[in-house]
């Protein structure tokens, strides 16, 4: 039977230099296919970016707002960036060199943290989404961001653009950070549900490191089963690298077998 697969992580390696990590995947049998996908931003730096949260928003920023995202210096983002290092960024942005591509769900948490001026720079990996999540708190809404599913060729794309202005306008109005990041983390919940019934196929798989966080988790099973949908999840397996290697064993031997 056909199920929906969901990849969200921080850094996955996709195909013409890209790096994926918010993929939505059609499974039947041995045939893979990726119908759905964050809308992709760079990331100035490449491998700095994924340490530095400010460079990942700043990417996300220039996609959505072009040269005028330079002028807006009084963002959190912008304002933690020394102005040397802004030139150089702005240059790297400018002729798209070091600075890949990515559809990661991960690195739209960090550009997210850092727009809403919780974390800048990471000590440790998956720093700001934890701290994303754990801001929330006890703040409990069904609301949402508008993270709507478009049409592109090859395949569907969330486009972040209207929730990212919806952000800002809650930075600049003073919106406490808990009702942020729940409105953030139910958008994201909201989008696999709108995916899942595009496509209508009753089983859904979640997997990769994004669904580490808790909340992210419980938010996104407990919609689905109120749209009817099953839900797979780890339980054994770790959901984030460390279960690479059980995965690539299964997808080999299933394979081999349908040979």
């Amino acid at each position: 039977m056909p199920s929906h697969a969901i990849a969200w992580d921080g850094t996955g390696y996709g195909p013409g230099g890209t790096i994926w990590g918010g993929e939505f995947f059609l499974v039947a049998g041995d045939k893979v296919e990726r119908v759905a996908h964050l809308r992709p931003f760079r990331l100035p730096g490449g491998d700095k970016a994924v340490k530095e949260p400010r460079r990942a928003a700043l990417g996300l920023l220039y996609e959505l707002y072009g040269e005028a995202t330079f002028e807006m210096d009084h963002l959190p983002p912008l304002r933690e960036m020394p102005p040397i290092e802004m030139v150089t960024l702005k240059g790297m942005l400018q002729r798209r060199l070091n600075s890949p591509a990515t559809s990661s769900v991960g690195r739209l948490f960090d550009a997210v943290a850092s727009l809403v001026n919780l974390r800048h720079q990471m000590q440790f990996e998956g720093q700001p989404a934890m701290e994303l999540e754990f801001a929330r708190g006890d703040f409990a809404t069904n609301a949402h961001y508008d993270l709507p599913l478009i049409a592109r060729h090859p395949s569907l794309v969330l486009d972040w653009s209207l929730m990212i202005h919806s952000i800002l306008a809650d930075v600049n109005h003073g919106v406490p950070v808990a009702e942020i990041s729940a409105k953030f983390h139910n958008a994201l919940a909201e989008a696999v549900v709108a995916v899942a019934k595009r496509f209508g196929e009753p089983r859904v798989a979640l997997s990769g490191g994004c669904f580490q966080n808790r909340h992210l988790l419980e938010r996104t099973v407990t919609r689905l089963s109120e749209e009817s949908f099953q839900s797979y999840w780890h339980q054994r397996v770790p959901t984030n690298d460390g279960g690479i290697a059980l995965g690539q064993i299964y997808a080999a031997q299933n394979h081999l077998t349908l040979k």
